[in-house]
C-alpha cells in the first residue's frame, strides 16, 4: 500500500490521473506463486498451453482446479477488497481487467468455460461473474470512476471463443446500463495482429466512452479519433519506452524503441530507465 501511495503521489504531482487495474490471473498462475503450492483456479479444469512467469523463471502451466460455486462469492469479495485498497492508496479510479486470458476472460470465453451451473453455458451465464464483480466494485467507487478492459479476439494465454462477435456483443449489452467511465478494448489478436471483430458495433452497444488499444501510432490514433472510431486511444509498449510520450507526440520528437526482452520480470532495466527528452532535445523538436 505504501509503495503504491508513492507512485500515485508522483503521478498526481505531475498533474496526471491514475487508475488501478484490478485483475485475477486464474489458470495463468502457477503453484510456486500461490500459498501452500496450491493449484491455480479457473472456471474449468483445462490446462493452457505455454509457460507461466514465476519467481524462478518460466515454468510450464499446470492444470487448474475448477472453482466450486461456493467459492465465487470470495472471488468477488477479493475484487471489492482490491477496489477499497485502491481508494486508500489514492488512485483516481479502477479498471476491471477482463481481458487477455485471465480469470474473468476465462469465464467469458467458451473455450475455457465448460461449466454447467449458473456461471457457464449460455452467454448470460458466462457474463455473470463479470457483472457481479462490477456491481461489487461500484459499491466502493462511483460508476464514473470504474472502467473495464476486454480483448474479444486476443489469443494470448491460450484463450479462445467460437463466436467472439456474438459473445462480446452480449458483454457490451450487459455493460451498457452500468454507465461506466469507459470501455477499454484490445482490438485484434496480439499474436498475429488479425482483426475480425466489428469494434464499431461493440462501441455502439456499450454506448459510453470507448478506448481503443493495440498497435496504434500517433497518426493512426489521431485518425481513429477523427473518424469517430474511438473516443480515446491507449498505448502500452510506446509508453513503457517513452515516459514522456504525450510530450514527444506534441513536439514531434523521436521515440525510444521498446526492448521486449525486458517486458516481464527482472529489475528496473527496461522499466524505469528509459530516458526522457532533455531540455536541449525539446528545443530542437
Amino acid at each position: 500500500m505504501e509503495g503504491w501511495k508513492k507512485v500515485v503521489n508522483s503521478v498526481h504531482a505531475e498533474g496526471g490521473l491514475i487508475f488501478l487495474q484490478l485483475w485475477h490471473v486464474g489458470r495463468i498462475s502457477h503453484p510456486s506463486m500461490l500459498p501452500d503450492n496450491s493449484l491455480p483456479v479457473a472456471p474449468s479444469a483445462i490446462c493452457p498451453e505455454g509457460e507461466a512467469v514465476t519467481y524462478d523463471g518460466m515454468q510450464a502451466f499446470v492444470t487448474p482446479r475448477a472453482l466450486e460455486i461456493s467459492e465465487i462469492p470470495g472471488i468477488i469479495a477479493d475484487y471489492q477488497s482490491a477496489a477499497k485498497n485502491a481508494q486508500k492508496a489514492g488512485f483516481d479510479g479502477v479498471e476491471v481487467h477482463a481481458a487477455n486470458g485471465y480469470l474473468l476472460d476465462q469465464f467469458l470465453r467458451d473455450g475455457t468455460n465448460k461449466r454447467s451451473d449458473n456461471y457457464g453455458g449460455s452467454i448470460e451465464n458466462r457474463t455473470r461473474l463479470l457483472n457481479e464483480v462490477i456491481n461489487a466494485v461500484k459499491e466502493v467507487w462511483p460508476a464514473n470512476r470504474v472502467g473495464v478492459r476486454l480483448s474479444p479476439e486476443n489469443a494470448f494465454n491460450d484463450i479462445t471463443d467460437s463466436q467472439p462477435q456474438t459473445t462480446f456483443n452480449a458483454v457490451c449489452d450487459m455493460l451498457r446500463p452500468h454507465n461506466l467511465a469507459y470501455l477499454h478494448i484490445l482490438e485484434g489478436n496480439m499474436l498475429n495482429a488479425e482483426r475480425n471483430v466489428d469494434y464499431g458495433e461493440l462501441k455502439r452497444r456499450f454506448g459510453g466512452l470507448y478506448m481503443a488499444n493495440m498497435g496504434y501510432t500517433q497518426q493512426t490514433a489521431e485518425n481513429a479519433l477523427e473518424q469517430g472510431h474511438a473516443d480515446m486511444v491507449s498505448f502500452g509498449q510506446l509508453f513503457i519506452a517513452n515516459p514522456d510520450l504525450p510530450e514527444r507526440f506534441a513536439q514531434g520528437a523521436e521515440l525510444n524503441v521498446p526492448d521486449q526482452a525486458t517486458f516481464y520480470g527482472g529489475d528496473g532495466t527496461g522499466y524505469t530507465d528509459y530516458p526522457m527528452l532533455s531540455d536541449e532535445e525539446k528545443k530542437r523538436a
